[in-house]
């Protein structure tokens, strides 16, 4: 079996798509007219430097990954048997699976980035080379309760969100914790934390205007890391991501225990081809990968 997983925002890069657009020219422009951009140029050339702004990061996103799946099953003639998403990557995901169209899809991740990019003061970080039940002992020590977990990306890479002064502050702790590498990242806001309540109940509002249908294909939730049972729970679990973590370990790990054997990333970059294969070294038997 296989499944397509879609990255999210960070795996955005100047160029991306490029091969894309000429071919699926009726979707492109469909794009061009929700956004009232060429989204080709914003991915192409990004002439005006907004491609790494949140509420331009996430639309462009959403429509390369989509654009590489209709590609992906173009010449694989069939669909995957699982689809999942990293964050934004989730909408990408649920788009595949049939769940809503790509132009509801594309509505509803363009005021998701309008939202997000409200949001500031907040700070995130990635830890490197320990647990993340390591990483909230040792935060959890030195008082540190504001942060929250928002990306358990592979059993020894977590990411962080909290404010900022906060996320400065957890660097050395965690080091002398056992921490390999504390990188702080280039984000405005905490996302997928308590601290993005605010416009996550704006966001649901949204929510509840797209017609939502049963995913044909299994889409595996970031906030359970298992699949979505029905269309109702479509609004309900998206609504909940942006505050909840990205359970990204237990998404792979259920994608194997399942009896998938190759999952390939659909969408520019190699960031989730890099956690994929993370995970499975740290999980799977070397005889069993």
């Amino acid at each position: 079996m296989i499944a397509y997983v879609f990255p999210g925002q960070g795996s955005q890069s100047v160029g991306m798509g490029a091969d894309l657009f000429d071919e699926f020219a009726e979707i492109t422009a469909e794009a061009d007219q929700i956004l009232g951009c060429s989204v080709a140029e914003l991915c192409t050339e990004d002439p005006q430097g907004r491609l790494g702004q949140t509420e331009f990061t996430q639309p462009a996103l959403y429509v390369v990954n989509a654009l590489s799946y209709l590609s992906r099953v173009s010449g694989a003639g069939r669909a995957p048997d699982f689809v999942a998403g990293h964050s934004l990557g989730e909408y990408s995901a649920l788009f595949a699976a049939g769940a809503f169209t790509f132009g509801d899809g594309l509505r509803l991740v363009a005021r998701r980035g309008e939202l997000m990019a409200t949001v500031r003061d907040g700070g995130m970080a990635a830890v490197l080379g320990i647990t993340a039940d390591a990483v909230a002992d040792a935060l959890s020590g030195a008082g540190l309760d504001a942060i929250d977990l928002a990306n358990l990306n592979t059993t020894t890479q977590v990411v962080l969100a909290g404010h900022r002064d906060d996320i400065e502050r957890a660097g050395p702790i965690l080091k002398a914790a056992g921490a390999r590498g504390y990188t702080i990242l280039k984000v405005s806001g905490a996302f997928h934390s308590r601290y993005m309540r605010p416009v996550a109940d704006a966001f649901a509002e949204a929510l509840a205007d797209v017609p939502m249908s049963r995913p044909r294909i299994p889409v595996i939730a970031n906030v359970t890391a298992r699949p979505y049972p029905s269309e109702g729970d479509v609004t309900s679990l998206l609504a909940r991501q942006m505050t909840s973590p990205v359970r990204w370990t237990e998404t792979v790990q259920y994608l194997l225990t399942a009896g998938v054997d190759e999952i390939e990333q659909a969408g520019p970059g190699k960031v989730l081809t890099n956690l994929v294969r993370a995970v499975r070294r740290e999980t799977v038997p070397a005889g069993a990968r």
